[in-house]
């Protein structure tokens, strides 16, 4: 017997899809398709069927589109249906809405209407290739897409490629050639990276090696499918006084062994370095 599923209330629901493989979608996204009182998706061809597949019934609901030049009329005519009591669930073409997706302007001003608006996360590209590109994941970056343009590219490579975490960007086969040279050139050839294709499909590919490595490797295939580019970020060295000045705060607080530990992971250092200047701090009391 299935549990009893309460009608939705009136609102906006984000609704992830698969990236590939068409099972990996949530019980809950599933249970939100069928029950939302309209439908509103980027392609409405892949939301069709999508839900085909899951043995969804549209029935007699709408399946409207809103995608990038669907605007502000797009969106008032969204809203003026939750105003009216209507559930509607927001579909991405594939993947999480907002995400490198028309939804971010819907969904801003759904909740700046006072709407409910919530989220059924799932499948995302750009997590699926950081978890598989070998790279730290601690701290990182979506960047999406990178300008056509070669000067807007390079440009906004030499700001994304010096930010202090690992990068993610999205790139289309006939571009990533381009891309990696420019890399290259910008952010060092021995840089290390991953070049994730065909995210759990059949052909799933990672490519990973430095960014020269990835450059070569490139040039000589015909790549095909969405890629996503994880790029390794590169540790800034902290100054001398940068790091006596955090040694100072937590000496104040901590014994010199934690405060040295603290520092030493906080600044990146060698243990030993940061031990020699809180043993120096101190003789100078």
């Amino acid at each position: 017997m299935k549990p009893e599923i309460n009608p939705l209330e009136a609102g906006l629901y984000l609704v992830a899809t698969p990236i590939g493989n068409a099972r990996d979608i949530t019980l809950r996204a599933l249970d939100i398709l069928g029950q939302a009182d309209v439908i509103a998706a980027e392609d409405t061809r892949t939301a069709r069927k999508l839900m085909s597949l899951h043995g969804v019934a549209l029935g007699k609901r709408p399946l409207i589109t809103y995608h990038d030049h669907s605007g502000p009329a797009g969106r008032g005519g969204i809203l003026k249906l939750i105003g009216g009591g209507r559930s509607v669930a927001y579909v991405s073409e594939a993947g999480t809405p907002l995400v490198a997706d028309p939804g971010f302007a819907l969904a801003r001003d759904a909740a700046g209407a006072g709407y409910t608006v919530t989220t059924a996360p799932g499948a995302s590209a750009a997590l699926a290739a950081l978890s598989l590109s070998g790279l730290p994941s601690d701290r990182f970056l979506f960047a999406g897409f990178a300008p056509t343009a070669k000067g807007a590219r390079r440009r906004w490579l030499e700001e994304v490629t010096n930010i202090p975490a690992t990068q993610i960007i999205f790139e289309s086969p006939k571009r990533i050639g381009k891309l990696l040279t420019d890399l290259c050139e910008i952010a060092g050839a021995e840089r290390n990276a991953a070049v994730c294709r065909e995210l759990t499909k059949k052909f799933e590919e990672v490519l990973r090696g430095t960014l020269g490595e990835l450059r070569d490797q490139v040039a000589a295939r015909n790549l095909k499918g969405e890629i996503v580019l994880v790029l390794e970020h590169v540790q800034q060295e902290t100054s001398v006084e940068t790091m006596q000045a955090a040694l100072g705060e937590a000496m104040a607080t901590m014994s010199l062994k934690d405060a040295v530990a603290d520092v030493a992971k906080t600044c990146n250092l060698p243990r030993r370095k940061v031990y020699q200047a809180a043993l120096q701090i101190e003789n100078e009391k």
